[in-house]
C-alpha cells in the first residue's frame, strides 16, 4: 500500500497538501476546521510586528472566468491582523488538538534585525514546525520596501535570512517572487546564507485589466485600482517552470505552489521536484472540503505507478528538462489527420497559411499536407476545433 507520508528536515508531514499563507489560515478557528477535513498542515498568513499598519481596500478580489469558471484572481490582500502573541496562543492550541499536523509561520518585517529576530524569539515560545520568510508580497508591501522588494534584492535577502536563522529554533524556508529575471539568482544567494529550504511561488505582479463600459479597472476601488497578485490555475506553468529551476540548481527542499486546483497538479509539481505543496486559491473558491478529491486521488496514481511513497515521484521529470539547445533536432513529426473527425472547415489550413509554411490545404473538401513545406511545429494540431489532428512520424 503506498503512503502519502513524507519526512522533510525531520517534519513529519501526514500528507504532502498544506494550506498556502493567506485567507484560509488567517484565524485559529478555520486552519482548526481544516485539520478536523483532512489537511496535512497550514502556513499561516503572514505575522507582522503588532505595530505595522495595515488597512484594506474594499473590494480586494477579481476574477477572469471561462465558462463560469475562475482560471485566475488577482487581489491586493494585505497580511494578518492579528498580535503575534494571538498566533502564540493559538499555535500551542492547534497543536495539543491536533499534534500530527504541520504548521509553518509566515513572517514579514521592514527591514529592521530586531523586528525579524522578535517576531521569531516570540514564536520560539510555541510548538511552531517551521518558518516561512515573505521576501514575496507583490502588493501593498514593497512601497514600504518588504515584501517583494526584500526578494528581488539579494543583499537584503541575505540579511534577512542570516538575521532570521541566528536566532530560529526550527528550519527557515524563504518564499520566492517570480517577479524576477532569474529565481535562481535569488535562490543561490539565500542558500548561501543558509536557509534551510525554499518555497515557490508567491503571486504574480499582474492587471487585471479594464471595464470598457466604464473605462475603469475591473477591481474597482472608488473609480481606482493598483497592481495586484495573480493566482489560480493561469499561474501554474510558471510555478511549474519555477519550481523546476529550482531543483535543476539546489538540494533544498522545495514547497511548491501555484495554481494547484487537484491532484494532477500536485503530482506534476512533486514530479517537478516539490517535496510537498501549497494550495490557496482553488480553497478560495471551492473551500476546505478538496482535500478529499486531493488525497485520494494523489493515492490512487502513487498506488496506479507502483510507487510506494511520493519521494519516488519526486524530481523524476527534471532530468527531462534541457536547453533548447539540448533537444532532439533531428525528428520531425507531421500532423495525421483524422478523416472521421474532421469537418473540413479548413482552419488549420488558414492558420498554416497565415503562420509561415502554407503546408496544409483544403482541394475538393479533403485536407492536404504538403510534407516538404511542413516544419512540424504542430500549431495545426492546436486549433483545430474537432481535435481531429495529431502529430505522429
Amino acid at each position: 500500500m503506498a503512503t502519502l507520508k513524507t519526512s522533510i528536515l525531520g517534519i513529519e508531514f501526514e500528507n504532502p497538501f498544506l494550506l498556502a499563507s493567506a485567507p484560509p489560515t488567517a484565524s485559529i478557528e478555520s486552519i482548526d476546521k481544516a485539520f478536523e477535513m483532512g489537511w496535512g498542515g497550514a502556513v499561516l498568513k503572514t505575522i507582522t510586528p503588532d505595530d505595522l499598519e495595515m488597512i484594506e481596500a474594499s473590494p480586494r478580489y477579481a476574477t477572469i472566468k471561462e465558462n463560469g469558471k475562475v482560471i485566475c484572481l488577482q487581489n491586493i490582500e494585505l497580511l494578518s491582523h492579528e498580535t503575534i502573541q494571538y498566533w502564540v496562543d493559538g499555535i500551542k492550541y492547534l497543536k495539543k488538538k491536533h499534534p500530527t499536523k504541520v504548521i509553518i509561520a509566515s513572517i514579514m518585517a521592514p527591514v529592521v534585525r530586531q523586528q525579524w529576530q522578535n517576531i521569531v524569539k516570540r514564536l520560539n515560545e510555541s510548538p511552531i514546525d517551521a518558518y516561512e520568510l515573505n521576501f514575496s508580497c507583490p502588493h501593498g508591501m514593497p512601497e514600504r520596501n518588504i515584501g517583494m522588494a526584500i526578494g528581488t534584492n539579494t543583499d537584503i535577502s541575505i540579511l534577512i535570512t542570516s538575521w532570521v536563522k541566528s536566532v530560529a529554533t526550527k528550519p527557515v524556508f524563504v518564499k520566492l517572487t517570480p517577479n524576477v529575471t532569474d529565481i535562481t539568482w535569488i535562490a543561490q544567494a539565500i542558500e548561501s546564507a543558509e536557509a534551510d529550504g525554499f518555497a515557490a511561488i508567491n503571486t504574480v505582479q499582474s492587471f487585471l485589466g479594464i471595464n470598457l463600459d466604464t473605462l475603469e479597472p475591473v477591481l474597482n476601488i472608488d473609480g481606482h485600482s493598483t497592481y495586484g497578485g495573480l493566482s489560480g490555475e493561469a499561474v501554474k506553468p510558471i510555478g511549474f517552470r519555477c519550481v523546476a529551476q529550482l531543483r535543476q540548481n539546489s538540494d533544498l527542499p522545495i514547497l511548491g505552489m501555484g495554481g494547484i486546483s487537484n491532484w494532477q497538479d500536485a503530482a506534476q509539481y512533486i514530479a517537478l521536484g516539490a517535496d510537498a505543496v501549497q494550495i490557496c486559491t482553488e480553497v478560495m473558491l471551492n473551500g476546505y472540503g478538496i482535500i478529499n478529491g486531493l488525497k485520494s486521488g494523489l493515492l490512487n496514481y502513487l498506488e496506479s505507478k507502483g510507487f510506494d511513497s511520493i519521494s519516488e515521484l519526486k524530481n523524476i521529470a527534471i532530468e527531462k528538462i534541457t536547453s533548447h539547445e539540448g533537444l532532439n533536432k533531428k525528428s520531425h513529426l507531421y500532423p495525421s489527420i483524422d478523416k472521421n473527425k474532421c469537418v473540413k472547415c479548413g482552419k488549420c489550413a488558414r492558420i498554416c497559411s497565415e503562420s509561415e509554411y502554407h503546408a496544409l490545404s483544403l482541394e475538393k473538401e479533403c485536407m492536404k499536407l504538403n510534407k516538404e513545406l511542413c516544419a512540424g511545429c504542430s500549431l495545426c494540431s492546436h486549433v483545430c476545433p474537432k481535435e481531429a489532428i495529431k502529430m505522429c512520424c
